[in-house]
C-alpha cells in the first residue's frame, strides 16, 4: 500500500525549501536515467517553480532537453547509499533503474519516472527553457506540475520529522559520501529556544 498523497501545488515549494539532496529522474522515448543533485531550490510559489543545477555534460541533461520534463524525487535516509551510487556513475553506460532494481511510476502529467519506495516525496516538473542560464551556469528552471509526499513524514503541507520516521527523513550531502539526516525539529516559538539566555551578574 502506498503512503503517498497528493500535495497541493501551493505547498510544493516546501518539499525542497530546506535544501535536501534529490534524485533527478528523466526519460525520452525508451531511454531513462536517474542521478543525484545537491543543488535545487524553489524560486516562485504560484505557480510553483524551481531551479536545479544539472551539468550540461550529463546524460540526464540530454534527456531533459529532449523531453522537456523531469522528476525530482526526495530520498529518505534509507536511500543514502543508493543516492551516492547513482550520483557516481553515468546512465550512458548502464540503465540505473534496472541495475538497482528501482520501481518507478509514471508521473500524472508528463509521464516522467518517479520513485516512491524509500522516498519522502516527488515533484513532476516541466522545463522552462532558459538557454543562457542553462549554458552559462548549468541551472535549469522548471514549473512543478504535480507533487506528492509520504503522509508518514509530510502532512497538511508541512514536514514532520520524528523518531518514528527516521528512514524517511530527507538527507543532505556533506561531500565524500557523507550525509546528514534532517531531524531535531523544534518550533521557533518555543520559549526555551526563543529567549536569550541571561548572563550571570
Amino acid at each position: 500500500m502506498s503512503h503517498f498523497r497528493e500535495v497541493a501545488l501551493q505547498h510544493a515549494s516546501r518539499l525542497i525549501n530546506h535544501g535536501p539532496t534529490v534524485l533527478v529522474t528523466s526519460a525520452h522515448g525508451t531511454a531513462r536515467n536517474v542521478m543525484a543533485a545537491a543543488w535545487s531550490m524553489p524560486v516562485e510559489f504560484v505557480p510553483p517553480r524551481i531551479s536545479v543545477v544539472i551539468d550540461k555534460k550529463t546524460y540526464t541533461r540530454e534527456l531533459i532537453m529532449a523531453s522537456g520534463g523531469f522528476g525530482i524525487c526526495i530520498p529518505g535516509s534509507a536511500l543514502a547509499a543508493l543516492t551516492h551510487a547513482v550520483g557516481s556513475e553515468s546512465g550512458r553506460t548502464v540503465d540505473k533503474f534496472a541495475h538497482y532494481g528501482l520501481q518507478a511510476r509514471n508521473g500524472p502529467v508528463l509521464g516522467m519516472p518517479l520513485l516512491e519506495q524509500g522516498c519522502a516525496a516527488w515533484l513532476e516538473c516541466r522545463l522552462i527553457p532558459e538557454p543562457h542560464t542553462e549554458d552559462a551556469y548549468d541551472t535549469c528552471f522548471a514549473e512543478v506540475v504535480a507533487a506528492a509526499a509520504d503522509e508518514r513524514v509530510f502532512q497538511n503541507g508541512h514536514w514532520r520529522f520524528g523518531d518514528d520516521n527516521r528512514e524517511l527523513q530527507t538527507i543532505h550531502h556533506l561531500g565524500g559520501g557523507n550525509f546528514v539526516r534532517s531531524g531535531g525539529m523544534f518550533y521557533a516559538g518555543d520559549a526555551a529556544m526563543a529567549r536569550p539566555q541571561a548572563k550571570p551578574a
